[in-house]
């Protein structure tokens, strides 16, 4: 699957968010890409892949700069907040987390998007929650449903995939929405 453009692409993706005043937010998918991620984008994103890569996590949590941690795949709540405790132990109190579906034995959707888990972890944590409703079921038909189910159990921000032609994306085509 696409991995990226490396630093050229994070120079591109910042330049994009100074243009449009907006803050910028990336993936970073490995230890090595911290300095270069934190140099260029607002927000460091942990992947779900990469939840329980706990020397990626307390690399990003020492940039100081904001992380979105993903819940995994298979990832139990439990594990998640603990997982977060990683970036908040370097003295980094800007963690939010993302629910964007686990694996469930539904095969029809992508993933299944855990709207327990969002009221869940508001009730247990501090920790601002957002969900992806994008990821969390893989078809850009039901983003729109469970965006409204994420507001309506207190998720405190979205993630959505748009892009100008899902059919020639590198990725995550059949989940994102087309702008209008």
């Amino acid at each position: 699957s696409f991995q990226g453009l490396g630093v050229p692409g994070l120079k591109m993706l910042r330049q994009v968010g100074d243009e449009l005043g907006m803050p910028v937010i990336t993936e970073c998918l490995s230890v090595r890409d911290v300095d270069a991620v934190a140099q260029y984008s607002d927000i460091i994103q942990i992947g779900a892949r990469n939840m329980q890569n706990f020397v990626l996590l307390e690399e990003a949590g020492k940039t100081g700069k904001p992380v979105l941690l993903k819940r995994g795949l298979a990832g139990q709540i439990e594990e998640w907040l603990l997982a977060s405790e990683y970036i908040l132990s370097q003295n980094n109190p800007n963690v939010m987390l993302c629910e964007r579906g686990i694996r469930t034995f539904e095969t029809a959707t992508r993933n299944t998007l855990d709207l327990n888990a969002i009221a869940l972890v508001k009730r247990l944590s501090h920790l601002p929650v957002i969900s992806d409703p994008s990821h969390g079921t893989g078809k850009w038909y039901l983003v729109k449903p469970m965006t409204l189910a994420s507001v309506a159990v207190g998720a405190d921000g979205l993630i959505i995939e748009v892009h100008p032609n899902p059919d020639h994306a590198l990725l995550d085509g059949a989940q994102s929405l087309t702008p209008s």
